[in-house]
């Protein structure tokens, strides 16, 4: 164990965050720490690394435990280094080997027949070099670039950056600590998809573990092999990635439920029993006995999902006409840094748009000038009847920080009356006196939940998103794609969150070149369509051919290795047949085994079915833990399908 949680009550006042926890994380292990905004994922770190002392248990750490601990507070560092010397502090042993040997080098001169200065001066190169320390600016670079800077903001001082690139140096100086435990709280809000991938394969090959806080499910998916739900104060944990946790909770609270009901049931029939021949002299005695046996029984709790459900409902008063913008030979530029040159660009009615692309490329530029609050060369036409509400990336941009929560939203311009606006914070979880609270003191998720309402209650028809899923928890972010799936009006929306673009968009914009380029189609589609050309170029190019070069596809997906071409030797062509002939054999097999497996599966499931399992806990325990072992089984045997049935697609073509 590297670190860990034995018993552990954490409470904040009144409120407690967990109670009575145990959590060990283990060498090797990618955990996804979840739960609804509000549960205390944030604080739950805080009490890993000692910054909050739990009331009750402790916190084990080896003793030589390294952490590396990423969140928002460390936005408070500055300086006036260069971003790269900001990065190498991670080698803080090898720079001061560097001005040792600078040091010793200095009084070598001076002094050169002196042994023990040579010996000294030795030693250090010899340590430098086991620690490669002649590297490390390589490294430094390495990891900046990939995070997203370029190579002339490398010698950028630090406090030029605004916070979001701040918190992207500050990752890349942790990840070159290479800590035994990473920590990492929501590292995706200040990424652009780019990053995220560079990110994504870099801690895919990170020799230690780490625990990731975030509401990406695609990221998730892709890191982790353990989930950590903090929920009803309990710390409930799951081996698997976010979609195994998602099956897997969703069994647990349906076999809970089967119990609870199948219990209820058995109690009611015996307390008939015993209501109908306690009066009885013959049977006084039995219904005497079933009582006894009724009050000890250990009763099953019913299901009760704990879950902050926002009521998302986006209206519209009008309907615009068939195009609401229309942009003309649009040019913008800051400087020598041009975003866009001669591009033109149209949205019409029913367009759900996500605007997609690295950091620094212009996306919120050109949102800005899509909704007529940035300054362009060229032409914008507004259309007939659009009626227009922005929902701001950063939230202190868009709120007035000394207003009230209902203030804000009296401002709205909404004609709704304070009854109204109360009625429609209440679905955005602010009741009773929360409305009252100063807009300054909400966390970001409140702050997020606030811009929404403030977005909702205009009943624009052409909404303008900038990273509405930040701050954001999973469950959120799900019920605001429902929302978006159902309104009635366009939008454009930017995110780097893969999931939640694919839920809602029908097209996609990119800038490319300097120009708006235009795909019809879903995010699903826009990806597939990336792998084609990128595979196209490369046949191209093995034929001698050139292609103009397509847009890298976000999230490759992984395919099986390609087979050899065919050649005229025949030993290659058997043994080619042999290995097609051993995968259709092992896919019967594999079927022959799932369909087994669903028999034994069924067979559990009406011993479960029957109310007296209950009366004999220790046959439930073990008809329980059987039941989860053959669902793991089955996941495991249809995975494994899936993979040889590829494989033999692949092969037979």
């Amino acid at each position: 164990m590297l670190i860990g949680l034995q018993n552990v009550t954490f409470e904040f006042g009144a409120r407690v965050i967990v109670e009575e926890a145990t959590w060990h994380i283990q060498p090797g292990d990618r955990i996804g720490l979840i739960g609804y905004n509000g549960t205390g994922k944030s604080t739950l770190l805080k009490v890993l690394v000692g910054e909050y002392t739990p009331s009750k248990g402790t916190v084990e750490k080896s003793r030589d435990t390294t952490i590396g601990y990423l969140h928002q507070d460390l936005l408070s560092f500055d300086t006036s280094e260069t971003i790269t010397e900001v990065a190498l502090g991670a080698f803080e042993r090898v720079r001061a080997l560097e001005k040792e040997i600078e040091a010793l080098g200095i009084a070598l001169e001076n002094d050169s027949d002196n042994n023990d200065l040579l010996i000294k001066y030795t030693d250090a190169l010899h340590e430098l070099d086991v620690l490669d320390g002649y590297n490390i600016q390589h490294k430094a670079e390495e990891v900046l670039h990939g995070l997203g800077f370029s190579s002339q903001d490398l010698k950028r001082p630090y406090k030029e950056f605004s916070g979001g690139w701040r918190m992207r140096v500050l990752l890349a100086k942790m990840i070159l600590q290479q800590p035994d435990v990473l920590l990492l709280d929501e590292p995706t809000n200040h990424l652009d998809l780019p990053s995220i991938e560079w990110l994504e394969k870099y801690l895919l090959h990170y020799q230690g573990s780490v625990v990731i806080v975030s509401h990406d499910k695609f990221f998730l998916n892709r890191m982790v092999n353990k989930i950590v739900e903090v929920y009803q104060q309990s710390l409930h944990i799951y081996s698997g990635d976010y979609n195994y946790y998602e099956t897997e909770k969703a069994l647990r609270i349906e076999m809970q439920q089967k119990a609870f009901e199948n219990q209820q049931d058995y109690i009611r029939q015996q307390e008939r029993f015993i209501e109908r021949f306690k009066a009885k002299a013959s049977k006084a005695a039995q219904a005497q006995s079933i009582q006894k046996r009724l009050d000890k029984i250990d009763k099953i709790d019913d299901v009760q999902l704990e879950r902050p459900d926002l009521r998302i409902n986006f209206q519209l008063d009008k309907v615009p006409g068939k195009v609401l913008v229309d942009l003309k030979n649009i040019t913008k530029q800051f400087g020598d840094l041009t975003i866009v040159k001669n591009t033109t660009a149209e949205i019409e009615r029913g367009d759900k748009i996500a605007l997609i692309g690295a950091n620094g490329k212009g996306k919120s530029t050109i949102l800005r000038i899509v909704g007529g609050t940035e300054q362009h060369s060229g032409e914008r036409v507004w259309g007939h009847n659009v009626e227009e509400s922005f929902y701001a990336q950063h939230q202190l941009e868009a709120l007035t920080l000394t207003n009230t929560i209902l203030e804000e939203m009296q401002q709205c311009g909404s004609k709704k009356t304070d009854v109204e606006l109360r009625s429609i914070l209440g679905a955005f979880l602010f009741s009773g006196d929360d409305v009252d609270k100063k807009i300054r003191v909400l966390s970001g998720g409140e702050k997020a939940r606030v811009a929404l309402a403030k977005t909702m209650v205009s009943k624009a028809n052409f909404l303008l998103l900038d990273e509405p899923t930040n701050h954001l928890d999973m469950h959120s972010v799900e019920l605001l794609a429902g929302a978006l799936n159902k309104y009635e009006g366009s939008y454009i929306l930017i995110s780097h969150d893969r999931y939640f673009i694919s839920q809602t968009a029908n097209k996609i914009w990119e800038i490319v070149d300097h120009q708006i380029k235009e795909f019809k189609g879903t995010y699903a589609e826009w990806v597939e369509w990336n792998e084609r050309m990128a595979a196209k170029q490369k046949e191209n190019k093995g034929s001698g051919n050139v292609v103009a070069t397509p847009v890298p596809a976000p999230t490759p997906k992984v395919t099986v290795p390609e087979t050899k071409a065919s050649t005229p030797n025949t030993a290659i062509d058997k043994d080619f047949q042999k290995e097609l002939q051993k995968q259709k054999k092992r896919l019967q097999t594999l079927e022959l085994d799932i369909n087994n497996t669903k028999v034994q599966k069924e067979a559990i499931e009406q011993e479960l079915g029957n109310p007296d399992t209950y009366t004999n806990p220790a046959k439930f325990a073990a008809l329980e833990t059987e039941y989860k072992s053959v669902q793991q089984k089955l996941a495991t045997l249809n995975t494994e399908y899936e993979t040889v049935f590829e494989k033999v697609l692949e092969m037979e073509s």
